[in-house]
């Protein structure tokens, strides 16, 4: 569920601008033509993430609970070296920052989450949001993918029809199929998983027949086809950048992982996460 990687980001940053050749007075004395303004801010002055318990990391610092201060958008803690405070720097994350994500939360909850981060005009919006989506009791439950289309898209109309410029950060869902194979290495993990942890993909995590491999590579094609939604409608949108399938491509060990459910980021993966979104926010052309 985690991070570090390569980061090639799908089209969302074009240029604005005239970027036409000088021509008059200007260009006969050979003064520079205008630099067109680009799109995609580099250094924004405030964050507001949204998503799911790996935004607010869960299960990261002790069992069961969220612990905001490790997560990789906007956390505060000095292992983890957050998003907001590489951006922002410690002091200014404190003061312009917001985590308005939500443990246990599904696509379908995105747009009232990006309502409430828009009251705050931040000038970027993380999205990490879909894991839920697929870890559902039986894989007929999961999401429908026109469904996750459809929410997703909602909450990019709900941000635009209130902040035209903010920019829209979108991490890939992570690859959960990794996650059982990492994990199912632990005994203590599969006995927590058995609480009920991602049953489509972790159930019966040691069963290796026919049904189980279809299962999980069911639940595998619908994460893919997740990604392939936050691409397509992050790439409609020229302020909004999406990972390039870096967080789900990222090969994460049993060290980025929850020492408690083996499942969420530990707070080594939070940190992979948060390099990951740097690199991203901070390319000059992904």
């Amino acid at each position: 569920m985690v991070t570090a990687a390569a980061l090639g980001a799908a089209g969302c940053d074009a240029v604005g601008g005239d970027a036409s050749a000088p021509s008059g007075a200007g260009a006969k004395e050979g003064r520079p033509s205008p630099r067109p303004t680009p799109v995609w801010d580099t250094s924004p002055s405030s964050v507001a993430a949204v998503g799911d318990s790996i935004t607010t990391g869960f299960d990261a610092c002790s069992v069961l609970a969220d612990c905001p201060e490790v997560s990789w958008a906007t956390g505060s803690s000095e292992e983890v070296d957050s998003l907001a405070v590489r951006l922002l720097g410690r002091a200014g994350a404190a003061e312009r920052s917001w985590n308005h994500a939500v443990t246990g939360a599904r696509m379908a909850d995105l747009p009232g989450q990006m309502a409430r981060a828009v009251r705050r005009a931040p000038q970027l919006v993380t999205v990490l949001a879909g894991a839920n989506d697929a870890c559902r009791d039986t894989v007929s439950a999961m999401t429908p993918v026109a469904d996750f289309r459809a929410d997703f898209q909602e909450a990019m109309n709900t941000l635009r029809e209130a902040l035209p410029e903010t920019q829209v950060y979108v991490a890939s869902v992570p690859n959960l199929k990794r996650l059982w194979s990492q994990g199912r290495t632990n005994a203590l993990g599969k006995q927590v998983w058995k609480l009920g942890i991602c049953p489509s993909m972790l159930g019966d995590a040691d069963a290796l027949d026919e049904a189980a491999t279809l299962r999980r590579e069911t639940v595998q094609k619908r994460v893919e086809d997740y990604n392939e939604v936050l691409e397509e409608v992050c790439a409609a949108d020229r302020r909004c950048r999406y990972d390039g399938g870096a967080v789900h491509d990222y090969r994460f060990g049993t060290e980025q992982l929850s020492r408690w459910d083996w499942f969420h980021p530990s707070v080594d993966g939070q940190a992979r996460l948060a390099e990951i979104a740097y690199r991203t926010v901070t390319a000059e052309r992904p």
